[in-house]
């Protein structure tokens, strides 16, 4: 405090519109000093040589030995040590100098600025693995099929990530004593393999070494693809399956559950940059989002990393529920232990089979890793083995140092004076009455892995004897001499069955992947620690059937009573589609709308799928529904108001045309030709009736008909109105008796043009139908849900033709009719003409714009309407004052009244 204190600043960056009053930490060496010094603090409950070790414990050799006529060997990571500088190593004295100065640990071979060592206390599982060594062998010195006539001896060393340290216990392990390398007095080595839990603490210190001997090595860890290489490392013999589908097998769970925002953990290392090259490649595969990735440093006593690790507690993990924790084997620093420091109960931990979770118990309730789901290597039960547990004390193997002082942590022992054996220990003693944060005896995947190691090798040797055999031999002594270099070769493709049932391929090209055990850890309370068999993968099978999963069997995460949900945005539900949010992961995104006539049937859909032109979206756009097939029928109302409409203007035409066949001498009936006024009232009828070919279902026929018989009976009506102008034209411009024109009327030639018109539209209609006539087509766009069925023009330039042709008749007879609408007519017939002409066009000029702009059934309405229309003004303006005339002033049709009009006529004023 004295140098630079900490003192209060002003932080306005960190949030918008915000000062933040903090504590600036003055000196950060200080700081990281102290914070430093607390790290350390946490770490000294692990040390396993304390101060309280009794003297029998340090004088016992670190070797573990048991003579046979062939020993395999074995280095094993019961304990570490860690090598400090001066600064450190002071601290480290001040604080357990006796364990500095008992283990002897300052004046380490080989690293000349190394200054102190500690021991660090490793997880109890690796010594399973020893438990599991020593099983293998006595089975096999007991199976009388097995190398009957050889014994087995054992050799193991505690190995130490150290290459002084490994170089010296090799150098033991191989000429068999601890004197000086490369000076025996004594036979050859008996030690014919050595096991080994990873590749890369032999290889990666020592192998070079190993390779010039040609000395075995098998490894029982984790399958490192690294290590495939035959011509790089050909001694070396990976006896666990392929770990190739871990990622898969992780993502294929992650799917299961939809959860599409995860984040990973691991530790730094070559495996673990290859599960993250796998996990990453199969999450993009599969749409799962990784939300962060934390790397831990391998350093076991590193500030950094567990500040690291503190801060993806606090602050990036808050938006993931689930996190993968990838633990390799190779790792020092134990990720659990961290976790567990802190309690983070609702998060579900997703992790692989290396699983070394704390198990010192913290006596609390809750625990950070109750529900955490754990992909296991399936292996089988090997019967015994429980059993052997149980018998395995110090009093059995007096020579295991490591059983011993496991035996004097756990059972309260104490050492005799006399010969420093044990005394006083808990009765009936026994590894597996420990609960289980002490010891677990559910064999794990090394001591399956170290088992089938064992039986690799006696099968090696099997092999040689019986090669040996065959070829006479000779013996050294009482006993065969084995050579390391010749268990080489039958190694390199050795198929095993062991007593487990389980066959080991030591060939590098062709393993298979392992199958997956999915184990839900229950641990509430804190202590029960139960691995219980959720389901399994299988990466053989096919991709719908790899994983199968009891779901009622998981216990979540304490505060998780229902499968939690772990994804950076909501389910887009069904009718909606996901929308990318601009510069954020692909599992983050906003959910958008299907457009109109488009549907998602599932959840979070990329895109909205298109309904087909029979099928429509209902209202929520998550199912496409049958369109009905749908016309203008007679059933509907508009089919049965304009259906009713025709037949009453055909009927009252009809009528019309009676009445007047009736008075047909009478002088209004004559008047204007009393034949054109029959043949417009016929050519009307037809026109009302044409007009139901559009009302019903539509066929060929009907199609065919509509559009011909339309331009036909309409042609032959406006010509008819346009025959009937023209002689009302004739009659009254013609003043002289003997004009020619007079010939024309008396000829009636005016009756030609009807004919003729209609014969030129019935060419245009000829020509329509022989080239590309109306057909049957459906409409399924006009109408939501509805597939109208309707009649397609067919050729629309045709269409236009006769429509066009048919409308300049009309403009032409209205011209002409409006030039001759001021003559002299008796019956005024001329205005009337005139008017109905502007009524027909008025109604056609209406019809085209709305016509185009209706769509289904309302455009085979609009042009019923206006052929109705069109036709009542015909029939209204032309025959109504007539019919008024014939029926309700009768006086007026009559030779006395034509007269009296036309004296009236004569008396008007010009």
């Amino acid at each position: 405090m004295g140098t630079n204190p900490p003192y209060i600043d002003t932080d306005s960056y960190f949030e918008h519109d915000h000062i933040i009053i903090v504590c600036k930490k003055g000196s950060f060496t200080a700081f990281f000093y102290v914070q430093g010094y607390l790290g350390l603090l946490a770490l000294l409950p692990l040390i396993v040589c304390n101060l309280s070790d009794d003297d029998c414990l340090q004088s016992r050799s670190t070797r573990v030995y048991k003579d046979g006529d062939v020993v395999i060997g074995g280095f094993f990571s019961l304990y570490t040590c860690l090598y400090f500088t001066v600064a450190v190593s002071l601290f480290l004295t001040m604080c357990c100098g006796q364990l500095v100065a008992e283990n002897n640990l300052l004046s380490t071979p080989g690293a000349s600025n190394v200054q102190g060592a500690i021991g660090i206390k490793l997880m109890p599982s690796n010594f399973q693995n020893v438990l599991a060594f020593i099983f293998a062998i006595e089975e096999i010195n007991r199976n009388s099929h097995l190398l009957p006539n050889i014994s087995l001896g054992y050799e193991y060393h505690n190995l130490l990530y150290s290459y002084w340290r490994i170089l010296e216990s090799f150098l033991i392990l191989y000429p068999g004593q601890s004197g000086t390398p490369n000076y025996s007095c004594g036979t050859e080595t008996k030690s014919i393999a050595l096991l080994t839990a990873s590749p890369w603490a032999i290889s990666s210190q020592v192998g070079p070494f190993l390779e010039l001997y040609k000395f075995p090595q098998l490894t029982f860890g984790t399958f490192d693809p690294a290590f495939s290489d035959s011509g790089q490392f050909p001694s070396l013999h990976q006896v666990a399956p392929k770990d190739t589908s871990l990622a898969l097998a992780m993502v294929s769970l992650l799917l299961h559950f939809s959860w599409t925002w995860v984040g990973l953990v691991m530790t730094e290392g070559q495996n673990g940059f290859q599960f993250l090259s796998d996990v990453r490649r199969e999450t993009d595969r599969n749409g799962v989002c990784i939300a962060f990735v934390t790397l831990i440093s391998n350093a076991l006593v590193s500030y950094l990393s567990f500040t690291k690790l503190k801060n993806f507690l606090t602050r990036e993990i808050l938006p993931v529920n689930v996190v993968i924790i990838y633990y390799d084997s190779d790792s020092l620093n134990n990720i659990f232990h961290h976790l567990g420091l802190h309690l983070v109960t609702w998060r579900i931990w997703v992790t692989n089979t290396q699983w070394h979770a704390d198990l010192a118990g913290r006596n609390f309730i809750l625990d950070s890793f109750h529900g955490i789901l754990i992909f296991s290597h399936h292996h089988k039960e090997i019967s015994g083995f429980n059993r052997f547990i149980q018998t395995a004390t110090p009093f059995k193997y007096p020579e295991d140092t490591f059983l011993t002082r496991y035996w004097f942590q756990n059972f309260h022992c104490l050492f005799s004076t006399s010969d420093c054996s044990l005394k006083d220990c808990t009765p009936n003693a026994s590894l597996a009455s420990l609960p289980l944060n002490r010891f677990d005896t559910a064999m794990n995947d090394g001591s399956f892995n170290t088992y089938n190691a064992v039986y690799v090798v006696a099968h090696a040797l099997q092999e040689m004897i019986l090669e040996r055999a065959q070829k006479q031999l000779i013996e050294s002594g009482d006993n065969m001499v084995f050579s390391p270099w010749q268990l080489q070769p039958l190694l390199k493709d050795l198929h095993v069955n062991t007593p487990a049932g389980e066959q080991v391929n030591l060939d590098k090209h062709n393993k298979l992947d392992t199958k997956y055990d999915i184990l839900n850890f229950w641990n509430f309370p804190e202590g029960l620690r139960l691995r219980v068999k959720v389901g399994t993968f299988s990466p053989h099978e096919s991709p719908g059937e790899q994983l199968i999963l009891s779901e009622e069997m998981i216990q979540w995460a304490i505060g998780n009573m229902e499968t939690p949900r772990s994804a950076c945005s909501e389910s887009c539900t069904p009718g909606f589609r996901k929308s990318p949010q601009e510069g954020k992961a692909a599992c983050c995104f906003d959910c958008a709308p299907c457009s109109r006539n488009e549907i998602t049937n599932d959840t979070d859909m990329e895109q909205c799928v298109m309904c087909p032109h029979h099928q429509y979206a209902n209202i929520q756009r998550n199912h496409c529904l049958q369109k009905n097939v749908t016309f203008l029928a007679y059933e509907d109302r508009l089919g049965k108001a304009l259906a009713g409409t025709a037949l009453s203007l055909t009927m009252l035409t009809s009528a019309v045309l009676g009445l007047f066949v009736n008075h047909q001498d009478t002088p209004i009936v004559k008047a204007n030709n009393r034949a054109l006024s029959y043949t417009l009232l016929i050519s009307l009828t037809c026109c009302f009736l044409c007009s139901l070919l559009f009302i019903g279902r539509p066929n060929t026929a009907t199609c065919i008909l509509q559009q011909t018989t339309f331009g036909v009976v309409f042609t032959v009506a406006v010509s008819t109105v346009l025959a009937k102008t023209v002689t009302v034209l004739l009659a009254f411009k013609i003043t002289a008796p003997d004009r020619r024109m007079r010939q024309w009327l008396v000829s009636g030639a005016p009756n030609y043009i009807i004919p003729i018109c209609s014969l030129i539209q019935l060419t245009l209609c000829g020509v329509w139908m022989g080239t590309n006539p109306p057909y049957i087509d459906t409409d399924a766009h006009s109408e939501h849900g509805h597939i109208i069925i309707v009649c397609n023009k067919g050729s629309l330039t045709a269409f236009y033709c006769v429509l066009g042709y048919l409308g300049s008749l009309a403009l032409v007879t209205f011209t002409v009719a409006f030039l001759a609408r001021n003559l002299p007519d008796t019956f005024n017939e001329a205005k009337f003409l005139t008017f109905s002409m502007l009524v027909f066009c008025s109604v056609w000029l209406t019809f085209l714009p709305v016509y185009h702009s209706s769509k289904g059934k309302a455009m085979v309405a609009m042009e019923v309407f206006s052929i109705l229309a069109s036709s009542s003004g015909l029939l209204g303006c032309i025959f109504a004052p007539k019919c008024y005339i014939i029926l309700l002033r009768p006086e007026r049709n009559s030779l006395h009244g034509f007269r009296n009009k036309t004296h009236l006529h004569s008396k008007k004023p010009l």
